[in-house]
């Protein structure tokens, strides 16, 4: 059976004081209905971001609360399908992004999406590629806006996160807490100009409570990679933390020293930047699979 959820249940925030509106079991599927980033308030060229309500930015469909789920447990998020819809946004502007300092107003436009692809203008279009921009659950205290990344997920905006990878959140409360959103049809690393190609749709999860394994930062798998994901104030700092959380899987994983991890990660690991344009920055320490033999975290 595959549980279904639409928009009408969606939070702003992530928090333990958020009611939950499913009660599922480890291992339930769940197809998860996702506004886009902008609460789908911008549906033609006509709609401005200058008039946009702010207060509805970034909604996560939840939260959806799982029954064995423990503080100390981890939750293994199955990503098993996203569905994006045939038009998405892309947004920028003023004093937004990396480059917002050489603009003037704010800009928005909604592109097509066709056989496949993004329809940017008359002369490009480009594939897409769907990921999942907040997906997490609720953290150890106090309530975090869905646009702010942090050990408990959040607007992350990793495109590792797709379809078939597989996402492994510590779990803070009773229950995770679980909520997702703020799709894109596609994105690239650092989302620059703080959007991607917003998009609303579907997502399908597999839900899974796992006992006795604890993590402190998010990690992704793929079917090329494992990826420690970590948010932090600075980039430096995210890429400082990342790094370390993947030694320290490697060390429970592998027989080496530390200097065995420090050379191997060097050899064939990659420091990559997920976003740059939120509240913490964001970004993961990805290493090769065959180095981990498939083993589960």
């Amino acid at each position: 059976m595959t549980y279904k959820i639409s928009i009408d249940n969606h939070i702003f925030s992530f928090s333990k004081e958020n009611e939950p509106v499913l009660f599922v079991k480890s291992g339930d599927e769940i197809e998860i209905e996702t506004m886009d980033c902008f609460a789908n308030q911008i549906k033609t060229d006509a709609d401005k971001l200058e008039t946009l309500n702010w207060d509805r930015v970034n909604p996560a469909t939840g939260p959806i609360y799982i029954e064995e789920a423990q503080a100390g447990d981890t939750l293994k998020v199955t990503i098993k399908k996203i569905q994006i819809d045939g038009t998405a946004v892309v947004a920028t502007g003023k004093d937004l992004g990396v480059l917002g300092h050489k603009m003037e107003s704010l800009y928005s436009k909604v592109l097509k999406i066709k056989d496949e692809k993004v329809v940017f203008n008359e002369n490009i279009n480009f594939p897409v590629n769907p990921m999942i921009g907040v997906i997490g659950v609720a953290p150890e205290e106090g309530s975090i806006n869905c646009g702010t990344p942090g050990s408990h997920g959040g607007n992350m905006d990793t495109k590792l996160i797709s379809e078939g990878s597989v996402l492994y959140l510590p779990v803070f409360t009773e229950g995770a807490l679980f909520a997702l959103g703020d799709l894109h049809a596609a994105m690239g690393d650092g989302e620059i100009g703080v959007s991607g190609v917003e998009v609303a749709g579907k997502v399908t999860v597999k839900l899974e409570v796992l006992k006795n394994k604890s993590i402190t930062n998010p990690i992704v798998k793929t079917n090329d990679v494992t990826a420690t994901i970590a948010s932090a104030p600075t980039l430096d700092e995210a890429v400082t933390i990342a790094t370390e959380n993947m030694a320290k899987l490697l060390k429970e994983s592998l027989s080496l020293s530390i200097e065995e991890i420090a050379t191997l990660m060097s050899a064939v690991g990659n420091v990559q930047v997920c976003q740059v344009v939120d509240p913490e920055k964001t970004a993961r320490f990805a290493i090769p699979n065959i180095i981990l033999e498939a083993k589960e975290i």
